[in-house]
């Protein structure tokens, strides 16, 4: 889409540094530089401000990826499209059927109500839970992989869902600001909300998590 938009050599495209590479990636193949921009902390997903703050006369477009369930700002970053003549590319996530969605928001609301010690996501209207992503305190990184050993040995599977930002990998490294990106990589915890799951199975997530609140700083 980019190449065929006329993206390529000399030109700038904005991407979030908060998830996989392929982004970036793909933005390099097209030959253009990608510029790494600021999260919302809320959605994960880009920053519309932080995005007019890196906009310059190179820049030609700005690819939006949607995370975990949650929709970008995609009103505010188009407006910033148009103040600044730049194509908006959306990356969407695949179709979760609608009965799945509401069995997901379910088990989601679950959680929301019970889990304790760790920062539930914030909804924000429309959240799919393609993953229950929440926030653990603490120290970091430390904590936060200290407590899905100790959440993993009690039975519950959970993972990391962004282990390292792009502009921290060796092949786009930047020495770029970005510390709500570095902040979310170090925090985030993805644990089980398939629609699937017995309620026996959300109240082991619940003692799991719960069992380790009181090792952690209280969640704000």
């Amino acid at each position: 889409m980019l190449t065929a938009a006329g993206v390529g050599r000399g030109d700038e495209v904005i991407v979030p540094a908060f998830g996989n590479i392929e982004v970036a990636e793909a933005v390099a193949s097209a030959g253009a530089t990608p510029v790494f921009a600021e999260i919302d902390p809320a959605t994960y997903c880009l920053d519309p401000a932080a995005v007019e703050a890196v906009v310059n006369s190179r820049t030609a477009a700005v690819v939006v990826v949607h995370r975990f369930g949650r929709q970008a700002d995609v009103a505010a970053l188009h407006e910033v499209g148009q103040r600044h003549g730049l194509l908006v590319l959306e990356q969407g996530e695949s179709e979760t059927p609608y009965a799945e969605v509401a069995q997901r928001r379910e088990r989601a609301a679950y959680l929301d109500k019970r889990l304790r010690g760790v920062r539930t996501p914030e909804d924000g209207g429309g959240h799919t839970y393609q993953q229950y992503v929440v926030r653990v305190p603490g120290n970091g990184r430390p904590d936060r992989d200290a407590f899905a050993r100790a959440v993993r040995a009690r039975g519950v599977e959970c993972r990391v869902p962004v282990k390292t930002p792009v502009h921290r990998m060796p092949k786009f490294r930047r020495d770029v600001y970005l510390p709500e990106t570095e902040r979310a990589a170090d925090e985030t915890l993805s644990l089980p909300v398939d629609g699937s799951l017995t309620k026996r199975e959300m109240n082991r997530i619940v003692s799991a998590c719960n069992a380790l609140g009181g090792l952690l700083q209280p969640a704000f």
